[in-house]
């Protein structure tokens, strides 16, 4: 069987994690977080907090891509650490579920952006999400090389487009620093403070969420074990520095007090910045945005499907490379036709709500295979980023438990299904040995 190609440099690796956490969310989380925390510092420290629990977890991932430098991420590193039953919970989990739902959930959110930049009736609209995701397999399809530089490039772009907002907003005279202090004091009608911290915790969590993503190439990067550790790291603090700079350019240039709503927000903003073309310059920027992680999701989401067939937990038909091209072509088929099913079903919010739960729970146990691995671990950091990384975790899945159980409930029913499918419609798991030994 035909093995992929080490095409993809440091740029495509830190491309994935920046594409990934930064998407629709960086326009809209921080507006929310501002306004129920009440309090610049109070943001800046809830940002802060994700971010070490981010680079603790890069620290733990980095560990794990030098020991299982090939495709597959989490899966890869589950199977490792407990076996092909849970390895095949999460793939199945992340593969079937999660990925295909928040392909479609960001090709949505893209829709209404297009709209205020083309002249679009609503029924050309309605098929945007769709082109979008066929656009973006296509992309992938034709070779690992092409689409990891068209990856890199909008996604360097999108962090281009970003400094270059926060520095406007520096230099053009909207933005006032008063207007961030006093920055211990919450403004009138933020939240009640365990709430808005509990809040703001979970939707920093998931804006920083992917960067985790990177691993999942790791077959296709040269010199993963130098490559991957550097993209982890380099990636978590390109994130937190430019969450931390995007919410003080918003907040100086709009008080606490003015911000609506999180959509509203975003004509606010703009407004404020360039005038009457405020909305359509900010929707450029939104696109971008979402372009840039629906990129990074469809190049790094296939590759969990390729490696369960490769390992013999799924269809091995799912296992082979295009023979001209080199890439998972009918694991990229299979990804864009369930975000196509998903997005027709228009399930993508119920999707979400369900399986976010236990894709927490799953990022935990992988890091957690560092504690089963036969040769341990000797870094400076080990074991405290893991026990970290990993109460953190627990921390916010029990926040998401104690918000709406039912959800949660529901999706870790949805996971466990993986069991009886297993059982029936898959052949018996071959043992393909790992690059690293299982403890």
């Amino acid at each position: 069987m035909a093995t992929q190609k080490r095409q993809l440099g440091l740029t495509a690796a830190v491309a994935v994690v920046v594409g990934e956490s930064i998407a629709l969310g960086i326009f809209l989380t921080p507006a929310a977080m501002a306004k129920s925390l009440g309090s610049p510092l109070l943001l800046a420290l809830v940002w802060l907090g994700i971010a070490v629990m981010a680079l603790c977890g890069a620290l733990c991932y980095s560990e794990l891509a030098i020991r299982f430098p090939e495709s597959g991420g989490e899966y890869v590193y589950l199977r490792a650490g407990y076996g092909d039953q849970l390895a095949f919970l999460y793939g199945w989990m992340s593969s079937i579920v999660m990925y295909p739902g928040v392909a479609a959930a960001l090709a949505v959110g893209a829709a209404p952006y297009l709209a205020q930049l083309l002249p679009l009736n609503a029924r050309a609209l309605a098929f945007v999400p769709a082109l979008v995701l066929c656009l973006f397999g296509i992309i992938n399809l034709l070779g690992t090389r092409f689409s990891g530089a068209i990856m890199s490039f909008v996604n360097m772009l999108k962090l281009a487009v970003l400094f270059a907002l926060v520095g406007w907003a520096a230099v053009s005279g909207h933005a006032h620093w008063s207007n961030l202090l006093p920055l211990t004091v919450r403004r009138p009608g933020s939240d009640a403070i365990f709430p808005a911290i509990a809040g703001g915790v979970i939707s920093a969590f998931f804006s920083f969420g992917g960067w985790w993503e990177a691993s999942k190439i790791a077959g296709e990067v040269r010199n993963p074990k130098k490559t991957l550790p550097a993209a982890f790291l380099l990636g978590v603090a390109i994130v937190t520095v430019v969450y931390l700079l995007i919410s003080a350019a918003f907040l100086s240039v709009l008080p606490l007090e003015k911000i609506t709503s999180n959509t509203a927000f975003v004509a606010q903003f703009g407004g404020v910045l360039f005038g009457a073309a405020g909305a359509r310059v900010l929707s450029l920027c939104v696109l971008l945005c979402v372009c840039g992680g629906i990129a990074a999701l469809s190049m790094a989401a296939p590759r969990v499907c390729y490696a369960m067939a490769q390992s013999g937990n799924f269809f091995s038909a799912f296992a082979r490379l295009h023979p001209r091209f080199g890439t998972p072509a009918n694991a990229i088929l299979l990804q864009t036709g369930l975000s196509l099913t998903v997005l027709l079903l228009g399930a993508f919010d119920r999707v979400l709500a369900y399986i976010i739960f236990s894709a927490v729970v799953f990022l935990a146990l992988a890091a957690s295979t560092l504690f089963r691995m036969r040769e341990p671990v000797r870094a400076w950091w080990y074991p405290a980023a893991p026990i970290l990384f990993i109460a953190i975790s627990a921390a916010i899945a029990l926040l998401i438990l104690m918000h709406d159980p039912w959800p949660a409930i529901v999706g870790v029913g949805v996971v466990l299904c993986g069991i009886p499918v297993r059982r029936i419609f898959l052949r018996a798991p071959t043992t393909i040995p790992l690059t690293s030994e299982r403890g």
